[in-house]
């Protein structure tokens, strides 16, 4: 009886308790008996044979990359720094074991070669204006190639795009011209638009009867209120023209 004891304390000191693994949530256990995979273990209490079973933990949570700076000539022959960042998930965590021996680094050096290639195929104008599209190809390319390993590239962005500093002058031009452009054409609407309702008001003036005389008056008597200013008077040609006789007779 207390042999018995004995054997079952011994083999709960050394087999039971080492063997005991604790898989949280947000993880999965990949068990491999004699360097054979034989399982995938769900969150919560875990028992394996020690020595004989091992298990390695895989966070299934959604993990953000780095892709640090890639120097890349565009299409239209533009050297240009682009970065970006990629979020994936473990999906088949036996796969991302067994298939590759970092799968972290490999989908971020997967992520590398795809932004090259992308970026190397569009001119420098369409990468500044369409960079979603731009980035959810490199997202198809890589999540093309890391299926394989259970991973699922859930987002691609591009973050940052370094120019030269020749272009960013000359783009800075361009922006100042296209305002200027904008601006003179703001401008000649608005003399556009003061010319026509001048037009208007004068065939209105000469249309009615009296009332060029009644705004002539209006104009009086508004400066006369100021004496320190001078007063002209714009006559006709043909009036003065006649004065002129009349003196001359």
């Amino acid at each position: 009886m207390v042999g018995a004891i004995v054997l079952i304390v011994l083999v709960f000191v050394f087999i039971i308790i080492p063997g005991i693994r604790i898989v949280n949530q947000y993880e999965r256990g990949v068990v491999l008996t004699l360097g054979k995979y034989t399982g995938t273990r769900n969150p919560g209490l875990n028992i394996i044979i020690p020595f004989v079973q091992t298990m390695r933990k895989v966070d299934t949570r959604s993990t953000p990359i780095d892709v640090p700076k890639q120097e890349v000539i565009t299409k239209d022959n533009v050297t240009i720094g682009v970065d970006a960042v990629v979020y994936f998930r473990v999906i088949l965590a036996d796969k991302a074991v067994l298939e590759t021996t970092d799968y972290t680094y490999a989908t971020s050096q997967f992520a590398q070669a795809a932004l090259r290639d992308v970026v190397g195929n569009v001119e420098l104008d369409e990468l500044l204006s369409q960079r979603d599209s731009i980035s959810h190809k490199i997202k198809e390319i890589v999540d093309a190639e890391t299926e394989k390993w259970g991973i699922d590239v859930e987002n691609v962005k591009i973050q940052n795009i370094e120019l030269p500093q020749d272009m960013k002058r000359a783009m800075a031009k361009q922006a100042e011209a296209e305002r200027e452009r904008r601006a003179n054409v703001i401008n000649a609407d608005g003399e556009k638009m003061a010319a026509k309702n001048l037009a208007e008001a004068a065939a209105m003036l000469s249309s009615t009867p009296g009332a060029l005389n009644l705004r002539t008056l209006n104009t009086l008597e508004r400066i006369s209120t100021e004496p320190s200013q001078k007063t002209m008077f714009l006559f006709p040609v043909e009036m003065i023209d006649a004065l002129r006789n009349i003196g001359h007779k």
